[in-house]
């Protein structure tokens, strides 16, 4: 199967992280919901300062810049974002300067991946919600004018890195994937992930249809809905497809996602999640994040319960990091 994907040509990468990263079966919540057979895939352990999914991508969109000639990386997201985390902390490894732009207040503690932003040397600019929502896209580009009449080269990187040149960090996940599969002597039916821009997903889905390996991928939308995410997963796996000029018929269809975990909204927990992720966390000694992998997961567990899944089923969650976003909810968990 991955003869198929090592024949296409596929943008460079600049090695960043700590990959592969392993795969482990979830012995004892497997045993309790008395159902498939679950394992985990550990992308939260890429790295300290990079921990998580988006380092994956920014290996390919850093790369891009980096031949580009940028020494500056300009980018969004909310003001816990784990991309812009990761952003900066590449930025300061390649001696560089990074540019956030974070939905928030400057009032706001400094904690969890604000507070790493902070330590990085990371440039941030607070934005009201509505500025986020509506001009994001122009504040960088005004920020990137500002930069180069100083004679920097800027590059903007899109929020979460989801875009053609960062869907192949998940490509390359897939890959990976497939390889441990081999090796481990397990066949996955189900790889399952938190969905919250779509870029992950994407990655992974269009490996696995290049691939023809048998194998759903799921996602558990963490923010918006199902339709929403399939048209935008949609967008970006038809675009990839035309960049390394792969013609697949494609359905939305095929793009499977689980909704209705979204709970309270983005970012904002209700009352079982987080005590699920406390029992997680007893029960397997892995730290899920409330915002994230603490909601698929939740997700999951649920639709196990529920009888959607079949009972010899072999099930992966990809474990795409964001520990450091619990600290700003520690109250949350009352202890």
């Amino acid at each position: 199967m991955n003869n198929i994907l090592n024949k296409i040509q596929i943008p460079e990468r600049i090695e960043l992280s700590n990959m592969p990263t392993k795969i482990e079966k979830l012995e004892r919540f497997s045993k309790m919901l008395g159902g498939p057979n679950i394992y985990i895939k550990r992308d939260d352990q890429t790295g300290l300062e990079v921990s998580g999914n988006k380092i994956r991508k920014l290996e390919f969109t850093v790369k891009d810049a980096i031949n580009k000639g940028a020494n500056v990386l300009i980018t969004c997201g909310g003001i816990q974002s784990n991309h812009c985390r990761a952003t900066a902390a590449v930025a300061a490894r390649l001696g560089i300067k990074s540019v956030l732009v974070l939905r928030g207040s400057s009032s706001i503690e400094s904690d969890g991946n604000l507070f790493i932003d902070k330590l990085l040397g990371a440039d941030i600019r607070f934005i009201t919600a509505e500025e986020y929502k509506n001009s994001r896209l122009e504040i960088m580009e005004q920020i990137k004018t500002e930069y180069d009449k100083k004679g920097y080269m800027s590059y903007i990187i899109p929020e979460g890195a989801s875009n053609v040149i960062g869907t192949f960090g998940y490509y390359n996940a897939m890959k990976e994937i497939i390889e441990q599969e081999q090796q481990l002597g397990v066949h996955f039916d189900k790889v399952i992930l938190a969905v919250g821009s779509g870029g992950t997903y994407a990655g992974t889905f269009l490996a696995n249809k290049i691939s023809e390996n048998k194998c759903d991928i799921l996602g558990v939308n963490v923010c918006d809905d199902s339709e929403y995410f399939k048209n935008r997963i949609y967008e970006i796996v038809q675009d990839t497809m035309k960049y390394i000029n792969v013609d697949l018929e494609l359905s939305k269809d095929e793009i499977r996602i689980i909704d209705g975990y979204v709970g309270n909204g983005y970012a904002l927990s209700r009352e079982e999640e987080i005590n699920f992720i406390k029992e997680f966390a007893k029960l397997e000694g892995i730290i899920l994040d409330p915002v994230y992998t603490g909601k698929a997961m939740y997700g999951l567990s649920e639709e196990i319960k529920k009888g959607n899944f079949k009972n010899n089923e072999n099930i992966l969650f990809i474990h795409t990091g964001g520990a450091f976003g619990i600290f700003p909810q520690k109250e949350l968990f009352k202890y």
